[in-house]
């Protein structure tokens, strides 16, 4: 029991200390004077004479004026003076007397609980297992979802999951301490999360026990399971899970193949070390800058002798589209990770590099409004074929000679058959030629009174913002021997131009953002995110659960091998029983074996009186009549052309096909124009003229559309600007596209034999089915005369 009353003392003596602490806090300093973590003392002193002149007693008459310029005036001692700053950023303390009073030395030094933890072989140091470390890093779920999820496309970070009053992640900080001072200067963020505060955060990555590390790379969350006592494994597990193949290994005989790759739009560096292994700065390096460079690391002494890399030093060598020199060198005994980066940024395009993606336009074109700062794009539109290799080089290489400094100009060539949206929105006037034939469409566009090509032609771009762009073609063609040198005087003339502040580029158009070429396709990104969620699901399991989820799937499993087994005897019995209904059924049939393969029939009612309101008046809705009109001498030639054109729909069950003699419905067909009329007036029919037609009745819906050899319908649109006047003035509706007026001439028609008149009918029927007919709305169906 003496030891159990020991540790009640002790439990009280901390809490005290902890209250005494709260009392005693500050608050963040750089908050109260609204500066960042490593603004220099200049700004922090700028910043608190502001803050002072503001919030000072004699100026600001409110009740808490005195309390925050106390509050200003406390924070700048603290941060003006390096060894307290420097104790607040490590330990998070800001009243430095309170922590180095003698009485207080018990704190930290002959610390009570040391008799407890050494039989453990561990030492509870209370200044380095301070809880007010993770609470520095600690960030919120909003903050992960904002921040830290969209900057893990280039920065690996290190996820640390803890709460209060838990001893096992005291323990932890010192490893913790020592992570962050390993990995934050090669280029990983670590941050904490208080998973009492953020529970809903703590589910969602998996997080079942506590202390825990995830690892969030790119979105995908991985979880570190062992024991967080060794930043060497926690290292090796950030290694392991970097993308795979992200820096492979360059030997002699790839390495030409190697630095060709820059087709990819991509540049490439290789990495030299006197040791076997890569660092760890290089494979971060190599993830921030994955989407623009590809990194490789040389295994071959002849690869070193080429390039005269020094034996006992880091290097690394950056080249562009010429391969036989780099384009930048970088050689130190220890390369610091931020140098590292300022040189692969300055040097992370080609000399030409493709237009490839909305990104890389941001890169290379940015948007400026200011008119003096203006910088141009020079752009060659080109095609993905090897045709245009020798215009890309020439091209290239008046870019290498350029005069105009990147600032000003930057030059870049893009595929037109990849982005050909965002090449035809840069047409001035929209005012397009395309020339169909069965291998490509030439677009051509209209400038200075000729018509020109956008294909091998440079165009000149000015972004004013995301979605404007100021442009201007050159409108010679790019040739690579051809008049190349009056090409390029005339360029360097326009760029010349364009340049200065008072001359503007003449067209301007919105353009939308250009496709990503580098994206995967959907089966790609299908099986990358199946994979993630593969891994991330393995890792988030401890072992009491591996063995539960394997029991889980193998019974899915096996429920689903049972069921296909089962199905396939169903299918076998079915083939079994038609088979032998088919034997029976040949057996008693001795026909040709083609009529035992059923054909659906296409039947013809006739449109009488006693099917009138089965054809028509009482169909359910969405079904429709196909009604022939006809009479008795035209019959023979009328049916099996209308048996032709309709049999391809014999099987839709919404349909159904019909024929009516006008001699026998003339009053009915007469009255059903009349009621489609916009006004009421009288119709003389000559029933000779309605032979031919074809109705699509609508019994639910109360509406016909018509068909017949001479509707306006069957004209194009250029033939109906051909159309005399006294032709545009007859009304569609009133019948005379079939002359039912009497008074029209058929001499000024087109003279249709009958066995023309449904030559027309199979487009119409694709136009009907299309919903591009004209509808004949009435209120009402007519009766249908019984004789």
């Amino acid at each position: 029991m003496r030891w159990q009353s020991k540790i009640w003392v002790y439990c009280g003596y901390i809490m005290v200390c902890l209250l005494l602490t709260a009392i005693a806090e500050l608050g963040n300093p750089y908050e109260i004077l609204g500066v960042h973590r490593k603004a220099t003392r200049s700004e922090i002193r700028k910043a608190y004479k502001q803050l002072a002149m503001e919030w000072h007693p004699d100026k600001k008459r409110v009740p808490s004026a005195e309390e925050r310029f106390v509050s200003i005036k406390q924070a700048y001692e603290l941060l003006s003076d390096p060894e307290r700053r420097k104790l607040y950023d490590d330990k998070g303390i800001t009243e430095h007397d309170f922590y180095n009073r003698p009485e207080h030395a018990p704190f930290h030094t002959n610390n009570p609980f040391d008799d407890i933890f050494s039989a453990h072989g561990a030492h509870f140091n209370f200044q380095e297992n301070d809880i007010t470390f993770f609470h520095k890093l600690s960030i919120s779920t909003r903050q992960y979802d904002k921040l830290i999820v969209p900057k893990s496309e280039k920065t690996p970070h290190l996820i640390f999951f803890y709460t209060d009053w838990c001893f096992a992640c005291l323990q932890s900080a010192p490893y913790c301490r020592r992570l962050v001072d390993k990995l934050e200067p090669l280029g990983v963020n670590f941050v904490t999360v208080h998973s009492g505060k953020e529970p809903v955060l703590a589910r969602r990555l998996n997080i079942h026990t506590l202390p825990c590390i995830v690892l969030l790379l790119d979105g995908n969350v991985f979880v570190y399971k062992d024991t967080i006592t060794s930043v060497q494994r926690i290292i090796e597990f950030l290694r392991n899970k970097m993308p795979y193949k992200l820096v492979p290994k360059i030997r002699n005989e790839d390495v030409d193949a190697f630095l060709n790759g820059w087709e990819d739009n991509r540049v490439r560096g290789l990495i030299f070390e006197p040791r076997q292994n890569m660092r760890l700065r290089y494979l971060v390096t190599a993830y921030h800058f994955r989407h623009r460079v590809a990194f490789g690391f040389v295994d071959s002494e002849e690869i070193r002798q080429k390039y005269q890399v020094p034996q006992d030093m880091d290097t690394v060598l950056l080249f562009n589209e010429n391969i036989s020199s780099p384009m930048a060198s970088l050689s130190m005994k220890d390369i610091p990770t931020s140098t590292l980066h300022h040189i692969v940024s300055s040097n992370q395009y080609l000399a030409l590099p493709r237009l490839s993606s909305q990104e890389v336009l941001e890169a290379l074109c940015p948007c400026e409004w200011n008119k003096p700062r203006k910088r141009l794009c020079v752009v060659l539109v080109t095609k993905t074929s090897s045709n245009h290799d020798l215009h890309r080089q020439s091209f290239r290489i008046y870019a290498q000679n350029s005069p105009y400094s990147v600032e000003k100009v930057r030059f870049a060539y893009i595929y037109h058959d990849k982005q050909t949206e965002f090449v035809n929105s840069l047409i001035p006037g929209m005012i397009h030629l395309v020339n169909f034939c069965p291998i490509e469409a030439t677009i051509l566009f209209f400038t200075e009174g000729e018509f020109v090509e956008p294909l091998l032609r440079v165009v000149i771009l000015w972004r004013r913002d995301t979605s404007h762009v100021k442009y201007e073609w050159i409108s010679d063609k790019w040739e690579w021997e051809n008049n190349l040198n009056q090409t390029t005087q005339k360029l360097d003339s326009t760029i010349s131009r364009l340049l200065r502040s008072s001359e503007a580029l003449t067209y301007e158009a919105s353009v939308n953002d250009l496709f990503d070429e580098h994206a995967k396709g959907i089966f790609g990104r299908i099986a990358t995110k199946v994979g993630t969620f593969m891994e991330s699901v393995y890792d988030g399991l401890s072992k009491d659960q591996i063995l539960p989820a394997l029991s889980i799937i193998g019974t899915i499993v096996f429920i689903l091998a049972v069921g296909y087994f089962m199905a396939y005897l169903v299918r076998l019995e079915e083939e079994n029983i038609q088979q032998q209904k088919a034997k029976a059924k040949s057996g008693n049939n001795n026909n040709d074996s083609s009529n035992s393969s059923y054909q659906p029939e296409l039947r013809l009612h006739e449109l009488r009186g006693e099917k009138y309101n089965g054809l028509v008046r009482l169909l359910k809705p969405g079904c429709r009549t196909i009604l022939l009109v006809l009479d008795m001498q035209s019959r023979q030639q009328l049916i099996p052309p209308f048996h032709k054109a309709v049999w391809p729909y014999r099987k839709n069950k919404t349909l159904m096909f019909s024929y009516m003699y006008i001699e026998r419905g003339l009053s009915w067909y007469k009255e059903l124009l009349q009621l489609s009329l916009p006004e009421e007036r009288e119709l003389n029919i000559n029933p000779r003229n309605c032979v031919g037609t074809v109705l699509s009745l609508n019994g639910h819906r109360k509406y016909f559309c018509m068909f017949h050899a001479k509707h306006t319908e069957r004209f194009s649109k250029k033939k109906r600007v051909k159309l005399t006047k006294p032709f545009e003035e007859k009304d569609c509706e009133s019948g005379t596209f079939i002359g039912f007026d009497s008074d029209s001439s058929e001499s000024e028609e087109e003279i249709l034999l009958q066995e023309n008149l449904l030559d027309g009918l199979p487009n119409w029927l694709d136009r009907l089915f299309e919903g591009t007919t004209q509808r004949y709305h009435i209120n009402y169906w007519p009766d249908f005369p019984n004789k």
